[in-house]
């Protein structure tokens, strides 16, 4: 879970976060299936080297065919619980229930410099705004990586992003940034609030939008109803850059939602039917 309003100190949460994952270790098993493998590669945009997971459908080794890919930050919540915060979103299962045919590369977030990561403008209290470099990072080191190594469908149709939190508030600023990348984006709980004036502005600049988005929040996300005040805001200016009847953004709001892990796993496969791959 990522409070939504209110950040702690750095060195806090890093105590809290190490020993925490620390504590877990010694008594949690992994719970990644075996579809799941990971590796690491130098990111010259960050300046660091970034530890990545992969997910294969079952039949990939069997297969020739050529599979859609899924990017998503915050690896470490999305396929093991022995390395999640709050629990994981077991997306190596739901995939396999589903017998998806997609490729999933998750990006571990750079714990300290998640916020740093994941922030597409400074904020004047808590600092960030190297989105930039980060999907920098995805779109000219990562995926070309990927796409020679793996058979994948390279083009925007067949190439999503997905996250939460600072993730979503990132996921929806790649169709942006790189809208000839990045076709479809599953857009959880975003933390639009800590850039909302840059990233409004942002979309307002935006002749054309043509990305699909997969909205989703809890209304009990905060101490206000922000969230879904701010998902409101956002659709509603999509929708002047083009015609509803296009059917390309979906808004799901769930009563009683919380801005954790639990949400984003129970809402992840609607969101990911929806979007299509």
């Amino acid at each position: 879970m990522y409070p939504q309003n209110s950040i702690m100190s750095k060195k806090t949460i890093l105590f809290f976060c190490f020993f925490f994952l620390v504590a877990k270790g010694w008594t949690q098993e992994s719970t990644a299936t075996s579809q799941v493998s990971t590796f690491s590669i130098v990111s010259p945009e960050l300046q660091t080297t970034k530890k990545i997971w992969l997910y294969l459908p079952k039949n990939y080794s069997a297969s020739k065919k050529k599979y859609s890919v899924i990017y998503m930050p915050d690896a470490q919540n999305l396929f093991d619980a022995k390395t999640s915060y709050s629990g994981e979103w077991n997306i190596d299962e739901k995939l396999d229930s589903l017998s998806a045919q997609v490729i999933v590369v998750g990006i571990e977030h750079g714990n300290e410099k998640r916020l740093e990561e994941l922030t597409p403008y400074p904020h004047e209290k808590y600092g960030g705004g190297k989105a930039n470099q980060y999907l920098d990072f995805i779109v000219n080191t990562l995926k070309p990586s990927i796409d020679k190594k793996y058979r994948t469908k390279t083009d925007k149709t067949h190439t999503l992003i997905i996250g939460s939190s600072l993730g979503g508030l990132t996921a929806f600023y790649a169709t942006l940034k790189y809208p000839e990348v990045f076709g479809k984006a599953g857009v959880f709980s975003p933390a639009f609030w800590i850039n909302r004036k840059d990233i409004i502005a942002l979309t307002e600049q935006t002749q054309k939008i043509k990305a699909k988005y997969y909205f989703l929040c809890g209304d009990q996300e905060g101490d206000d109803d922000s969230m879904v005040k701010d998902l409101n805001t956002m659709e509603n200016i999509i929708n002047t850059k083009r015609c509803s009847c296009k059917h390309l953004n979906k808004k799901t709001i769930i009563k009683g939602g919380q801005h954790n892990e639990k949400l984003w796993r129970d809402g992840f496969v609607k969101a990911l039917l929806w979007l299509g791959y």
